[in-house]
């Protein structure tokens, strides 16, 4: 049993009252001093009360972080070229926006090579369609030289537009090379680019994936006796290794209602918030999902038993001079509360803070 000793046992002791004389003979065998709670010691303690609570079930189990899908973007090169220089690293926090790569593209000077002949070819069509205007005026050329130079002109603006979007897109320098931006704000969870890389359209994987880790996932596998246990709405109370103690509290968002063809599991997805960007994709996670079970059962809180020598123990107080160790029976415990079957009624008082104090005193 583990012992806490935050003050000195003989705090809880009352002081003896006796009348001593030089006079009088000592007695021979002195009285036991009586337990008393002091007011220092009063401080240190919580009382509460035993009640009802709604039933829980737990389904303990184990899973791996990974990014939110729907706040992913894998990011692909539009056209093939070199890499000429990358701005970022695995890991790195990036905003919307921000520049990743530059790349080099020959596609992108022919892109340019077409977007100035298409101005080229702008401006001559414009210049056609007022000659044509002036030469029917004068009456040298008919209505239809104009009408076909008014349509060489609106196909000439088209082909310049065309080519125009199609340069804002890439994000197009006047030396042939463009930016690879990212779509969103988050981390670079993957990169598959380095420096002088060349690639194409048909050999070019996504060169980076950018994920918004605010909120996460984790997948957990479900044995098919526990696929009754677990349904979406579900709390789901998530531990980690990394953070011995802390616990994140998040849902069960959706269940696979597929087994694994190998492993003859099934697979459900819990969702929850990442404060300070903690939970790390491939993390391994422990995870306690609690559904409720259907009734009530006294409870008390789990830190408020106490475990010695195979059996479980409620210090029940009555009053500082009246505190009972009471054996008590323990059906269950999920959570930050254990269910009692039996050894407490509703109502009773107790000690659930620092009641080991009280316990060592008694039990010594």
């Amino acid at each position: 049993m583990t012992r806490i000793s935050l003050l000195a046992p003989a705090l809880l002791l009352g002081t003896l009252s006796a009348c001593s004389s030089a006079e009088k003979k000592a007695p021979e065998t002195a009285a036991a001093p009586a337990f008393h709670i002091t007011d220092e010691v009063m401080k240190e303690l919580r009382i509460d009360t035993v009640k009802e609570r709604p039933m829980l079930n737990e389904l303990s189990l184990t899973g791996q972080i990974t990014p939110d899908e729907d706040h992913t973007a894998k990011i692909f090169p539009l056209v093939g070229g070199v890499v000429e220089k990358v701005n970022v690293e695995l890991g790195d926090y990036v905003r919307q926006g921000q520049q990743l790569a530059i790349i080099r593209s020959g596609e992108i000077a022919d892109l340019q090579n077409q977007g100035t002949a298409a101005g080229s070819d702008l401006a001559i069509a414009q210049k056609n369609v007022a000659v044509a205007q002036d030469m029917f005026k004068a009456g040298l050329s008919s209505e239809r030289d104009v009408l076909l130079a008014r349509s060489e002109l609106q196909k000439a603006r088209g082909t310049a537009g065309k080519s125009r979007k199609q340069l804002a897109i890439y994000g197009v320098t006047p030396d042939g090379k463009y930016s690879l931006k990212s779509p969103i704000s988050g981390f670079i969870t993957d990169k598959n680019v380095t420096t002088s890389m060349q690639f194409n359209n048909s050999n070019v994987e996504n060169l980076f994936t950018v994920s918004d880790l605010d909120e996460v996932w984790i997948l957990a596998s479900v044995f098919q006796s526990d696929i009754s246990k677990v349904q979406p709405g579900f709390t789901a109370d998530v531990t980690t290794l990394a953070y011995p103690g802390r616990h994140f509290t998040g849902h069960v968002d959706k269940v696979f209602n597929i087994l694994d063809p190998d492993s003859k599991v099934m697979k459900v997805r819990v969702k929850l918030r990442n404060p300070g960007y903690l939970l790390k994709p491939e993390m391994y996670a422990q995870i306690k999902v609690q559904n409720a079970a259907g009734g009530t059962m006294l409870a008390v809180p789990a830190s408020a038993v106490v475990f010695d020598k195979d059996r479980t123990f409620v210090m029940v107080y009555k009053d500082r001079s009246h505190v009972e160790t009471r054996p008590v029976k323990i059906a269950s415990t999920v959570g930050d509360f254990s269910y009692v079957a039996a050894g407490l009624k509703a109502g009773e008082r107790f000690i659930s803070q620092n009641q080991l104090l009280i316990y060592d005193e008694l039990n010594d």
